[in-house]
């Protein structure tokens, strides 16, 4: 049955049926990938699940004010002091901006500073369906009113709205994130293979996927409440670039290889296809499923960006078992030109770099695993210096965009928090009490009076600090314990700044939970796959130590060389997923390669060959792997730069050190104890290794 299913999409009629089948799905795919922006959630808040604190405060809001609004901060400065006409102009633009498309209500201010140097207005905006986006077109719109006439008057807009738009902006270099990513592919395996054509089949099937991954997550999206946004479609991006051509880069290698034994390319298709997919469905079903787990998450934007990328995972797994088959078939053996794999040509792998390699680390094994263990956990160290409990606004750019600019500005001359209070609402007949515990918590200034309608009260309170900042958010905690304490008053404490603490707290909690459940799942899997205890064990074990050492490289990086303020909380259970899915995934291609040889051979055999035979692949693959989470640092956003170097560097940590020197010394020491309690566990290893090709026993079957 398998061997069937194998032959089917690199048959002689099944690779034309193939093709036409992927060229039909193409049209409705391609118009529904194109409206994946249309139902994007890029909004904080709707990231937050139903029962948190903010959440409930902008739903109790709603009577009193729109739900869908955010303010804007305009902010005027000229360092010589503002002049009457200044004022005047600062009056008339908000007269412009009471009438522009989605501005809602009249805009409050100009306000003077105290000092005389700077104006403030404060422009309401509402979030139409295009959430960020419908902001920054607003925000552009104010932008070019105020810089008209400003006569050299400094203008810049700030607040949660001048964050939305630069936001929207460093997420619009999604379109050069494409395209470095295909490059970055194209590159790899331009030098992987020294072929200017073959690096072309899967560049094809990799974009296919993505747009028909796009077009299923859209439709998950608009009617099965999948939430998705920008961060979603740029990991998606570079995930499906990235592990879609390393499944690419196992199934050319075992196909070239066959072409080495088969006259027919149609056969040797089928061939390479049924010894390679076992290790290609395995490791992309662990990566599914470990992302299927985000789902566990409370934080809604975590708990869609699972789903999306397992979509993601699986389509590109799908387009690399069908469509690549075919694609290759039909070419035929002029696709690898210059150097075209012959029949009855000789097979150098084993006279290469990872030949030497593990030549070498089988002089001393149980030596070489515990130098490694060693050195891994002193990197590991650097984990104590992670500050992963969220970013302010500002921090959130690599660069310094009108935003920061107009904050560091308005913290000159007026309060930090103007513009973007806490929200309290409360049950009015406890309002009066409500607002003196409000205005005793240190951090909060000029609390409003009480609004009151249908039983319920909100007032609103300005903090002293940035509303973004690490102190404004430990004031928002204490003002919580204020209000709670009046008795009787139901009274919630929300705003942009509360919304920050409880996607913080959130983001803890779902690492504390998923994590744990990831590796016993992925140990599962292993176990199942492997029919082993001890070889998934210690696979794990090197996987965790391998995303530890990559963490706490990249925070001493982040710290001492990037600079970054710090990372959002979320950063370490979504470097953790993708790290340890990714890793498991190389240890995958070479253990069962291991396993395939050990049948015969032995387990020391197993090693030695399935390093020789799998080393240049797997370090293509994750090289491929590791430049396209680097290229997340074209965009100019600090939570980009951070996972994309964390993963990139864990990656070839991975692959250069954990599987080649790590797992091969382990697997040399412990020998056929690796394979306990299966029957391999019982098979002695053979001395010597039988003359003839080790790699002809029947590919590995997934349990």
């Amino acid at each position: 049955m398998m061997r069937r299913l194998a032959s089917l999409p690199g048959g002689r009629v099944g690779k034309w049926v193939v093709l036409a089948l992927w060229a039909a799905l193409l049209i409705p795919v391609l118009m529904l990938a194109g409206q994946l922006g249309d139902v994007e959630e890029n909004d904080n808040s709707a990231w937050l699940p139903g029962n948190a604190e903010s959440t409930k405060v902008v739903e109790r809001a709603e009577n009193f004010q729109r739900a869908d609004t955010v303010p804007a901060i305009v902010i005027y400065d000229r360092p010589g002091g503002v002049t009457p006409a200044d004022m005047a102009e600062a009056q008339a633009d908000a007269e412009a901006f009471k009438g522009m498309e989605n501005v809602v209500g009249r805009p409050q201010g100009p306000v003077k500073a105290e000092d005389g140097k700077a104006i403030q207005t404060v422009v309401q905006i509402r979030k139409d369906k295009t959430g960020w986006e419908g902001i920054g077109k607003t925000v552009d719109a104010i932008t070019e009113v105020g810089k008209e006439n400003a006569g050299g008057l400094g203008f810049h807009v700030t607040g949660p709205g001048g964050h939305a738009s630069d936001s929207i902006k460093a997420f619009s270099g999604g379109g050069a994130l494409t395209t470095i990513t295909a490059l970055v592919v194209v590159v790899m395996l331009l030098l992987t293979y020294r072929s200017p054509l073959l690096p072309l089949l899967p560049l094809l099937t990799v974009g296919v996927a993505l747009v028909t991954s796009e077009a299923v997550i859209y439709l998950l999206a608009k009617n099965a409440g999948l939430v998705v946004n920008k961060q979603t479609s740029f990991i998606l991006t570079v995930l499906v670039f990235g592990a879609a051509t390393d499944y690419a880069l196992l199934l050319i290698s075992r196909y070239r290889e066959e072409l080495l034994r088969h006259e027919d390319r149609h056969e040797a298709m089928a061939e390479a296809l049924y010894r390679s997919s076992p290790a290609i469905i395995a490791s992309a079903a662990t990566v599914a499923v470990s992302l299927m787990l985000l789902m566990l998450a409370t934080l809604s934007s975590t708990q869609g960006l699972g789903p999306a990328c397992a979509v993601g995972i699986l389509v590109g797994l799908l387009a690399m078992v069908t469509l690549m088959p075919a694609l290759l078939v039909i070419c035929g053996r002029w696709i690898f030109w210059p150097v075209k794999p012959s029949y009855g040509a000789t097979d150098a792998a084993e006279d290469g770099i990872w030949t030497r390699v593990g030549t070498s680390v089988s002089r001393r094994p149980r030596i070489v695993w515990i130098g490694t263990t060693l050195v891994l956990g002193v990197m590991a160290i650097g984990m104590l210096g992670l500050r992963a409990d969220g970013l302010s606004n500002k921090d959130q750019f690599t660069g310094t965009p009108q935003m920061a600019v107009g904050e560091k500005i308005q913290s000159e001359h007026f309060p930090a928090g103007s513009g973007d209070p806490v929200v309290v609402v409360a049950r009015a007949a406890s309002a009066e009490r409500v607002r003196t515990a409000l205005s005793g918590v240190p951090g909060v200034v000029g609390v409003g009076a009480p609004v009151v309608k249908d039983g319920e009260a909100i007032m609103l309170g300005e903090l002293t600090g940035d509303p973004s900042s690490k102190a404004s958010i430990r004031t928002v905690e204490k003002a919580r314990t204020a209000v709670h304490a009046v008795e009787g008053a139901d009274a919630q404490v929300g705003g942009s700044t509360a919304i920050m603490l409880d996607t913080q707290e959130a983001a803890a909690r779902d690492s504390k939970v998923i994590i744990p459940i990831v590796l016993v799942v992925v140990l599962l899997i292993l176990a199942l796959l492997l029919r082993a205890i001890i070889a998934p064990l210690l696979l794990m074990a090197t996987v965790v130590l391998s995303f530890a050492a990559a963490l706490g490289v990249s925070s001493l990086v982040f710290n001492h060389v990037f600079g970054f303020a710090g990372a959002e909380a979320s950063f370490p259970l979504l470097t953790f997923v993708f790290l340890v899915a990714l890793g498991i995934d190389y240890n995958i291609f070479l253990v069962t390669r291991v396993r395939e040889v050990a049948v015969l051979h032995g387990t020391r055999r197993g090693a030695l060959l399935g390093l020789s035979t799998t080393g240049g692949v797997i370090t293509s693959a994750g090289l491929v792997l590791a430049g396209t989470f680097a290229a997340m640092a074209s965009l100019p956003l600090v939570f980009a730069a951070e996972l994309g170097f964390a993963v990139a560097f864990g990656v070839l940590l991975d692959t250069m050190i954990v599987r080649s020197v790590l797992v091969t010394s382990l697997t040399l020491d412990v020998g056929r104890w690796m394979w306990w309690p299966s029957k391999l566990f019982r098979q002695h290893d053979t001395p010597e290794p039988p003359a003839g090709n080790p790699d002809r026993e029947p590919a590995l079957t997934v349990v």
